[in-house]
């Protein structure tokens, strides 16, 4: 699969070993930053980007980290076509995609261990969109807002 992974300095150590891990088993893996730890940098200026190329479908899923994942998971759904959720239990981590068509999962490496981490991210990338009616219908509202909001 093809992953994009973004995150600030708050998440750059599990970026760096969630890369390495992805890559082991077998992902497509591109790394939107930070490219270096810098403590002043800010997490909107790598998880924007990933955003967008989820969004564009160049990454079919994407992953944000930050210190707690809350900065994150708020820019990431800035961007209109993206489904992101802070996740820290595995339930969340398939039920997200299977019902929500979630495409980006973010962490706080803070919060999630690195081995709960990865779980997580796994259970995230092996999941699939139901593609059900009723959830189908829900998604239709939330694309009928982002052009509201667009155009408003």
């Amino acid at each position: 699969m093809r992953v994009g992974i973004a995150s600030d300095h708050g998440g750059f150590a599990m970026k760096e070993q969630m890369t390495a891990a992805l890559k082991s088993a077998g992902h497509e893996v591109t790394d939107f930053g930070a490219l270096q730890l810098d403590p002043a940098d800010d997490y909107p200026d790598f998880v924007i980007p990933l955003a967008k190329a989820v969004a564009r479908g160049e990454v079919e899923r994407g992953i944000a980290l930050c210190s707690s994942g809350v900065g994150a998971s708020i820019v990431a759904n800035k961007v209109n076509g993206v489904h992101a959720a802070l996740i820290h239990d595995h339930f969340s981590a398939h039920q997200g995609v299977e019902d929500d068509d979630m495409n980006i999962i973010c962490l706080g490496s803070l919060v999630a261990g690195k081995a709960l981490a990865w779980e997580l991210v796994q259970t995230f990338l092996t999941a699939i969109f139901s593609g059900a009616e009723r959830h189908c219908r829900r998604l239709a509202k939330i694309a009928a807002l982002e052009r509201e909001v667009k155009t408003s």
